[in-house]
């Protein structure tokens, strides 16, 4: 009984607090089944160096149905529980709460008494996420003081078009399902990902498409045309209303990944935008506020690469070269380092973020790619590119799988993406080395996507307290 009345010590006050803390030993890893021809799955992943089954499944928890899709997951719990505004102290960071964007279930995966061979707690079907809220294709969950924030893609209706995505909310203990986050949503229509500084009481979320502009792949005449999204939003998180848009400028199609600052006093952060139209370049968007009002720029840019036509699949051969299709970034816990994953290129880039304004390329590694076609340092073919990036708490380990989306793997990289899991070393200094000997093989049956550390990482936590 004391046990479960003591606050759970992987939860942290502060950024710095959370870095000192001991290393992960397990991470838990989304795969999907591409063509939804057996069930999606949950593996457990030895991520210790010191164990005789580094770099090895330990474990698999498949699921009970197909065609879930499995994309973006997160914990029941967080540090954002520590927060004065609280009402769960005694909250334990104990499950994992995983979305199908397709078919809109949700499973609740419980991962005690035994980490390794986490179970199902509870499934939540879509009918109930469609009834209480409107919401379909839920899709990033974040844990708050008060409870589960679950964006989505879709609204109502088969195509998940009749009305607007957005937020809702989902109770931390019971799991059940409350209702739409929004009371004032203004001109938002569109929805990727969201985070927020708990302090500053402000929520920022993106954009990407409605579910028939990537459910059956990318939608080239919607890309081409710019009707992709391409806004920020900006929310008074407390008021759960919205007070401010910027758009990048139609031809920044799709800006994905939100990476606010981890240390609460700084109102800054981070936006990748997959491509730009007008010369399929990326870029990484700055955002801050200040005298009250949020602004954004573009603060580093990805040049394609030029490629022979025969090595590109059909959607790039009228282009010659190849995008870098930024389709993941993370932060590093001290707010020091930038990764950018170029999925399209197969390279993860690492920036120096100090200076959030003026981003400097400090680190970049190759593997996969569409046209590079690099292989893993042991040789292993890599189908893909990086792409989900996870980071140590430490900051001293950056791992990446490689599957985006099942249709757009199969467009983009027709020879298919067989589901596989990387790391990289940071240098003290800054710079990326690949480890050699360290290369999850899911099976050519799976897809690949987020990765989820054992108490915690870097896109999970939510801070509450300035670091000492």
């Amino acid at each position: 009984m004391l046990e479960s009345l003591r606050t759970d010590p992987t939860f942290h006050a502060s950024p710095r607090l959370a870095m000192e803390a001991e290393a992960e030993r397990i991470a838990y890893t989304a795969l999907l089944s591409p063509d939804a021809s057996r069930p999606d799955a949950l593996a457990v992943v030895d991520v210790d160096p010191a164990s005789a089954t580094y770099g090895r499944v330990l474990h698999r928890l498949d699921m009970p149905n197909r065609g879930d899709e499995f994309h973006h997951f997160g914990w029941n719990a967080c540090s954002s529980v520590l927060s004065p505004m609280s009402g769960h102290a005694f909250l334990k960071r104990r499950y994992l709460v995983i979305p199908g964007i397709r078919s809109s279930r949700i499973y609740v995966v419980d991962t005690q008494p035994d980490p390794v061979r986490p179970t199902i707690a509870r499934v939540i079907e879509p009918e109930e996420v469609l009834r209480k809220t409107g919401y379909s294709r839920p899709h990033t969950v974040h844990c708050g003081p008060e409870g589960l924030y679950i964006s989505t893609l879709g609204g109502a209706g088969a195509d998940g078009c009749e009305g607007p995505p957005g937020v809702f909310l989902m109770d931390c203990e019971s799991f059940e399902v409350l209702g739409k986050w929004e009371i004032e949503r203004g001109p938002q229509k569109l929805h990727y990902d969201f985070w927020w500084n708990l302090p500053r009481d402000y929520m920022v979320s993106s954009e990407w498409g409605l579910p028939p502009q990537f459910e059956g792949g990318i939608v080239a005449e919607d890309l081409l045309a710019n009707r992709y999204g391409h806004q920020l939003h900006f929310w008074d998180l407390r008021g759960r209303r919205h007070v401010q848009s910027i758009d990048l400028g139609a031809n920044h199609q799709m800006a994905l990944e939100v990476r606010p600052a981890h240390e609460p006093t700084r109102e800054y952060g981070f936006v990748g935008v997959v491509v730009d139209t007008t010369n399929l370049e990326a870029s990484i968007w700055t955002w801050w506020r200040e005298g009250g009002k949020f602004q954004a720029k573009k603060t580093a840019v990805i040049p394609p690469e030029p490629a022979d036509a025969a090595l590109l699949p059909p959607l790039l051969k009228g282009f010659g070269a190849v995008p870098p299709l930024v389709s993941d970034i993370d932060l590093s816990l001290d707010d020091r380092f930038l990764y950018v994953a170029c999925w399209g290129t197969g390279e993860l880039r690492q920036y120096e973020v100090s200076d959030p304004m003026n981003p400097r390329l400090a680190g970049s590694v190759h593997v996969g790619g569409i046209a590079r076609r690099t292989p893993h340092p042991n040789g292993t073919v890599f189908g893909g590119g990086p792409q989900m990036t996870e980071i140590s708490r430490d900051g001293k380990r950056v791992y990446f799988t490689n599957s985006l989306y099942s249709r757009w793997d199969a467009q983009f990289y027709p020879d298919g993406v067989p589901g596989r899991q990387a790391l990289c070393h940071v240098g003290a200094d800054g710079g990326l080395t690949l480890d050699p000997g360290f290369l999850v093989d899911f099976g050519n049956d799976y897809g690949a996507h987020q990765i989820r550390l054992q108490g915690g990482d870097c896109s999970t936590d939510s801070f509450c307290y300035s670091s000492a």
